[in-house]
């Protein structure tokens, strides 16, 4: 009798437990968007990815060993060896999924880095780093189509080179791209885009990609050429689920230093969503108190190197971090 009685208690604090979470099994919530507790230990899940680089810092954003730059990048050596010549005659070529960026006589793809500055115009890569990403010689660059001249000039590298310029931006080469055409650097890091004829990134110029924002809207979809429908905040930035967390039972990967390049993103009003089911929508008290926006149970975050509307800078980072679909699920990797 007293055996029973304790499995019957047991079954009644499950059931109390799964009622108390407001969220079932990891992919089949009922979403009714009440605030939930985190179950078990989240610090104990975070403090397992904390060294591996499996969420990344604001070091590793674009200078770290998780292909920013660095020798960690997976790039070949001698492949840059050649994409270090001069520019030739620099034109405006239209990228697939990016729009008009500058393209050097070869037809290869330029770019910017964002840790770089235009006024002082100075390059803040070396070493490592100008093995994956060669500079751009000043020498024999012209203006072509789509290129204005007077925007062109050259700053002095460490080694005494001269780099060209793009309205005061040093100009490179990306090592894994292999022919005419390819953007593969794009995005890189978060800190590395298409090089624009004004200096620019050029995704910076196609942010109808973004959401378009419902008035007063604080979630909608954005219509992505790469990834379809995704969760857009008020601001149309995007947002991020992690795999390292867990929709049931709720925990957290994502602590600590994670924190300081994925912001948890805040609560919303269920009333002022657009494009997504309002049962998808919830909230979570995070460990230090703080309430966290969910969306099909799974916490969501912002990554801090997204800077304009529509960047999807972090979707498929470290193959752990994804976009969130209109549906509530993870957005289909690409490369």
């Amino acid at each position: 009798m007293k055996k029973m009685r304790r499995e019957i208690f047991a079954g009644s604090a499950i059931a109390v437990l799964l009622l108390t979470a407001g969220c079932g099994l990891a992919e089949k919530p009922p979403g009714k968007g009440n605030a939930v507790q985190p179950v078990g230990d989240s610090k104990k899940v975070g403090a397992a990815y904390g060294a591996d680089g499996a969420y990344g810092s604001d070091a590793a954003v674009g200078a770290g060993t998780d292909g920013g730059y660095g020798s960690g990048s997976g790039a070949d050596p001698a492949a840059a060896t050649g994409k270090a010549g001069p520019a030739g005659t620099l034109k405006v070529a239209q990228l697939p999924n990016i729009g008009g960026g500058v393209t050097d006589g070869g037809g290869l793809t330029l770019y910017r880095f964002d840790k770089d500055t235009a006024k002082p115009p100075k390059s803040n890569c070396e070493g490592d780093c100008a093995t994956t990403w060669p500079a751009v010689a000043a020498d024999d660059a012209t203006a072509g189509e789509g290129i204005d001249a007077g925007l062109l000039g050259s700053v002095a590298r460490a080694d005494g080179t001269r780099q060209l310029t793009v309205a005061g931006w040093p100009a490179y080469r990306y090592a894994k791209d292999t022919k005419a055409g390819d953007a593969l650097g794009e995005g890189v890091g978060g800190t590395w885009h298409v090089l624009g004829a004004d200096g620019k990134p050029a995704g910076a110029a196609r942010k109808p990609e973004a959401a378009t924002q419902a008035q007063g809207a604080e979630l909608s979809v954005a219509q992505n050429a790469k990834l379809g429908a995704i969760i857009a905040d008020a601001e149309g930035r995007t947002l991020y689920r992690f795999d390292k967390d867990s929709a049931w039972p709720m925990k957290f990967g994502c602590l600590d230093a994670c924190l300081d390049t994925w912001k948890p993103a805040k609560p919303v009003d269920k009333t002022k969503v657009t494009g997504i089911s309002a049962e998808l929508v919830g909230s979570v008290k995070r460990p230090d108190g703080s309430e966290q926006l969910t969306i099909d149970c799974w916490p969501v975050y912002l990554f801090t190197g997204d800077k304009e509307p529509g960047d999807i800078n972090g979707h498929n980072k470290q193959g752990l971090w994804f976009a969130v679909t209109d549906k509530g699920k993870k957005a289909k990797a690409v490369s």
